[in-house]
C-alpha cells in the first residue's frame, strides 16, 4: 500500500506554485463578490494580482479573536459566508461564543490525510473521543475517518469506564482524541483489568503532547501522532512517522507572521500562524490569524511529503489558551467578573498534574459572602464550558502585570 494518501503530497515546488496561481485568485475573487466582510476588507484588492505568497502577504489578516465581535455585529457568521446557513451541513458553537459552519463536502475539514499519516487504514475500527455536541472536532475527525474507509465508534467525551469496556469488547485499531484522555482510558482499562491491546494507532490533538506521554504510549504499543487544526479552518498540519515537525495540509497555505502584525517572519523564526484555506468557498478564510505560535522548518519531510513543515504548536500569541481541548478567551474571564461585582480582579491559572489540565480562577474579592466561591465556580463552568476551582484572595494579591490568563503548564 502507498506510503502517501495521494499524489498531492509529493508534488514538486513548481506544481504547487502553478496550483496556487490558479486557486488564490479564484478564492479571493469569489470571497470578494459573495461575502460582505471580504467585499469591504478587500475592496481595493485586484484578485488577479494575488498569485503567490508575497502578494498574499499584502492582504489584511482576520484575527480569530475578532470573530466574536464580527458575529455579534453581523449575525450569524460575521458576513464571512458566501452561502446561507441553509446551504451548510452543520453549524457549531465554540467558546466565545464563536459560530463555525461545515460545508457539505465529504471531508471538508481534510482530516483523512492526517489519519492516513498516523497509520489508519480502510477497514480499521476507530474510537473517536472528540465531542460531538456544540464544538466541531468529533464530526471533523469522523468525516476524515469515514472518507478513509474506517468504521467509527462515536464515543465522545467522558464515561471512561464505559469506553474502556467498549474498547475491550470491540478491539478497535485506533484512537482519535486528546492525548490526556487516551492516557485516562488506558489507565482505566488497566485498573479494571480490561484488554486495550488492540489499540495500535492514535491521532491526537487539541492540547500539547509532551515527549514523556508519547513515550508512555509507545511502551504500551501505540504509535501516536499529532494533528494541528482549528474549528474554523479544519486541518492545518499533521505529524508523520518521521516525527519531525508537522507537514502543512494540502489546500492550506500557512504563513508565520510577527505577532500583532501581518508581516511574515524569516523561516525558522517563531511567529503567529496565519492560514488561508483554498477548498472551502462557502466559508472562505483568507489570512486567518489563529493566535497560535509556530515556526517553519527547513527542508521537506523525510517521508517524501513535499509541502512546508512547521514545528507544531509553541504556545499562544495572545492570552487565549486551550484547556482540555477547549479554547478559553480573556473575554470569558471578563464575563465571569462582570457577573460577580464582588470580584475586583481575576486571573485564570492553568496548570497540569499527571498530564491532566487543572483550571483555577484566582479572584481578588472586595467583600466576601457565603456561597460566593461556589457561585463563581458555577459561572466559570457556564461561561467557559469547563469545570475549575475558585480561589478567593484579598485586594492586591494578584500580580499587576495585565494578565487575565496564566498558562503555567510544563510541557516537557
Amino acid at each position: 500500500m502507498s506510503e502517501h494518501y495521494d499524489a498531492l503530497e509529493t508534488r514538486s515546488a513548481e506544481q504547487r506554485a502553478v496550483a496556487m496561481r490558479q486557486q488564490l485568485p479564484e478564492l479571493i475573487g469569489h470571497a470578494k463578490v459573495h461575502a460582505p466582510y471580504y467585499g469591504k476588507s478587500l475592496a481595493d484588492i485586484d484578485p488577479r494580482a494575488v498569485t503567490d505568497l508575497a502578494a498574499l502577504a499584502r492582504l489584511p489578516v482576520l484575527r480569530k479573536s475578532a470573530l466574536i465581535e464580527l458575529q455579534r455585529a453581523t449575525p450569524p457568521l460575521g458576513g464571512l459566508n458566501t452561502e446561507p446557513l441553509s446551504g451548510m451541513l452543520r453549524v457549531f458553537q465554540s467558546p466565545g461564543p464563536i459560530y463555525e459552519v461545515h460545508s457539505r463536502d465529504h471531508d471538508g475539514s481534510r482530516t483523512a490525510r492526517s489519519l492516513f499519516a498516523a497509520g489508519f487504514r480502510p477497514g480499521d475500527l476507530i474510537f473517536n473521543t472528540f465531542a460531538y455536541h456544540f464544538t466541531p472536532a468529533g464530526h471533523m475527525l469522523e468525516a476524515g475517518a469515514t472518507a478513509l474507509g474506517c468504521t467509527v465508534f462515536p464515543a465522545g467525551t467522558g464515561q471512561s469506564e464505559l469506553q474502556a469496556q467498549a474498547i475491550s469488547d470491540l478491539q478497535p485499531a485506533g484512537y482519535i482524541g486528546t492525548p490526556s484522555f487516551l492516557n485516562i482510558l488506558l489507565d482505566k482499562a488497566a485498573e479494571l483489568d480490561l484488554d486495550s491491546s488492540s489499540l495500535k494507532h492514535a491521532s491526537v490533538s487539541a492540547e500539547p503532547f509532551p515527549p514523556s506521554l508519547r513515550a508512555s504510549f509507545s511502551e504500551r504499543g501505540i504509535a501516536a501522532y499529532q494533528t494541528y487544526g482549528t474549528a474554523e479552518l479544519g486541518l492545518v498540519a499533521y505529524e508523520t512517522a518521521a516525527v519531525d515537525g508537522l507537514v502543512v495540509a494540502e489546500n492550506a497555505i500557512v504563513e508565520i507572521v510577527r505577532p500583532g502584525t501581518g508581516d511574515p517572519v524569516p523561516d525558522g523564526e517563531v511567529g503567529e500562524v496565519v492560514v488561508t484555506v483554498l477548498d472551502n468557498p462557502a466559508y472562505p478564510l483568507i489570512r486567518f490569524a489563529t493566535g497560535d505560535l509556530s515556526a517553519v522548518l527547513a527542508g521537506p519531510c523525510p517521508t517524501g511529503r513535499t509541502n512546508r513543515r512547521i514545528t507544531g504548536w509553541m504556545g499562544r500569541a495572545d492570552q487565549t489558551t486551550k484547556v482540555r481541548g477547549m479554547f478559553v478567551h480573556p473575554e470569558q474571564v471578563s464575563e465571569v467578573i462582570k457577573r460577580h461585582p464582588e470580584i475586583s480582579r481575576a486571573r485564570l491559572v492553568v496548570t497540569s498534574e499527571n498530564h491532566r489540565d487543572i483550571l483555577t480562577l484566582r479572584c481578588e474579592i472586595r467583600q466576601r459572602a457565603d456561597g460566593l466561591q461556589e457561585a463563581i465556580a458555577a459561572t466559570l463552568r457556564d461561561v467557559c464550558k469547563l469545570r475549575g476551582d475558585v480561589e478567593l484572595v484579598g485586594d492586591g494579591e494578584l500580580p499587576n502585570d495585565g494578565k487575565v490568563i496564566a498558562d503555567e503548564r510544563d510541557f516537557a
